[in-house]
């Protein structure tokens, strides 16, 4: 890029691709995309932390909170339904970044959808516009936002859901940039969160959807923005990477004509991803085990870039605080997955994260960095089990299952959706209903006036 303006260089893309055909790969992404999040809204709609998100908002309005009553303004529901989405960690995550799309992208351009009556296609085009912004600046300076203190998803979030909401309306390519250059100052979110299992990060990317859409509401206004905003001597990247330097094709080399987001990861495990290959080699140990308490010992190799995370402090992962720090302790998943299999909703509660047998698993889990890891281009799982007669169970995993080197399939991901609609209450024939929206997003107006109560 010769100016160097990454903003201006995204408005000029994103303006050549509005007259072509996303590819198929991309639209069923979308669509599993919708999916997946209808779901997590209504599997959290009755959590202290939503219903504290919603009577926080005072603004009401035409927008809907997913399975709620109250309708909202356009920044309220984009916040509220935002938080639902990512409340369980249960959402899709994009591998090499990593970002969580779709609990941003969605329900901010829903939001968007209701409040200016934007058009299936238009809504559907602003979703991949969203989720490719988020996708490829993950990459720009790989691990350097997490080592800075912030959650990605936070930070570029509030990124894509301004070019979402940007291309869905058709905004000119001077407000898009200077939407874009308003989003870097309205983008947040620190990791602080894992200190106590506080739950912060579940509003993230709520903040980040209802960010973006005021960032083009201010631009559409006449407010203007830094063109320079991601690539500035005080932009973007200096701010939340502390650096400089950044491989900006990432972001916008074939923007537009090469669709990444279409390569999106699905969740089977409501939890921190890249803690799912562990959890996969546990279960397929499990067997050969058999009573947990003949364990001596469990060593696990890892990746230097997520230990922060996931497995320090020790003493504290092997013991998490309560229900949602155990979804980022790798100690207490591979404990669960020994012991009961799979992980879904109801492997996290407060009760199960302070019970005595898990934490006695959990306290023979420890791990050495491989400095080989190819972390963040792959997420890889290794558990090594010594048992105390003296024999040596192993397994390891070279990719995140979900992902793009084993998608997750489109009937697997619907019976999660329809398992996260009866969690959450929801009927049949609503849950039903939504699944058909999903299947015509492209083609059909998107009304969600039959998902509220």
């Amino acid at each position: 890029m010769s100016d160097r303006r990454v903003a201006e260089s995204l408005a000029r893309s994103v303006a050549a691709a509005r007259g072509r055909e996303l590819p198929q790969a991309l639209r069923n992404a979308l669509e599993m995309m919708l999916v997946d999040v209808g779901g997590l809204c209504v599997a959290a709609r009755e959590e202290a932390y939503v219903h504290a998100a919603i009577a926080s908002w005072d603004a009401t309005g035409p927008c809907t909170a997913i399975g709620h009553g109250r309708t909202l303004d356009t920044a309220g529901a984009a916040f509220v339904n935002g938080t639902a989405a990512h409340g369980e960690d249960y959402g899709d995550t994009f591998e090499g970044g990593p970002v969580h799309a779709g609990v941003v992208v969605v329900p901010a351009l829903l939001a968007a959808a209701e409040r200016h009556r934007i058009g299936a296609k238009e809504t559907m085009f602003g979703m991949a516009v969203a989720a490719e912004v988020m996708c490829r600046a993950s990459l720009v300076a790989p691990r350097r936002i997490h080592q800075a203190g912030f959650h990605p998803t936070a930070v570029l979030g509030a990124m894509g859901a301004a070019a979402g909401v940007a291309a869905a309306l058709g905004v000119d390519e001077k407000t898009f940039a200077s939407a874009q250059g308003i989003a870097g100052s309205l983008a947040s979110g620190i990791i602080e969160y894992l200190a106590e299992g506080a739950s912060t990060k579940r509003m993230h990317p709520g903040w980040a959807a209802q960010s973006g859409l005021r960032a083009v509401a201010l631009a559409r206004a006449g407010f203007e923005g830094p063109r320079t905003v991601w690539e500035g001597a005080h932009g973007l990247l200096h701010g939340f990477a502390n650096t400089l330097e950044g491989d900006w094709a990432k972001l916008t080399g074939g923007f537009g004509e090469e669709w990444i987001a279409r390569t999106i990861a699905f969740k089977p495990y409501a939890c921190g991803t890249m803690i799912h290959p562990y959890i996969d080699c546990a279960r397929r140990l499990a067997a050969k085990v058999g009573d947990p308490a003949a364990i001596a010992s469990i060593e696990c190799d890892t990746a230097e870039g997520i230990v922060h995370r996931l497995w320090e402090p020790l003493q504290g992962k092997r013991r998490p605080a309560n229900a949602y720090a155990a979804k980022f302790s790798i100690p207490y998943c591979i404990a669960y997955a020994l012991r009961h299999g799979a992980l879904g909703l109801d492997a996290f509660t407060d009760d199960k994260a302070r019970d005595p047998a898990l934490a006695a698993i959990a306290a023979k889990v420890g791990y050495r960095v491989d400095p080989a890891n190819p972390y963040p281009n792959e997420y890889t799982g290794h558990v090594r089990i010594t048992m105390k007669d003296g024999r040596v169970l192993e397994e390891r995993q070279a990719h995140l299952r979900g992902g793009q080197h084993e998608p997750l399939p489109r009937a697997e991901l619907e019976a999660k959706f329809r398992a996260n609609c009866d969690f959450g209450g929801w009927e049949r024939e609503r849950t039903e209903g939504w699944l058909a929206l999903a299947r015509h997003a492209f083609d059909k107006p998107i009304d969600l006036a039959p998902f509220r109560g």
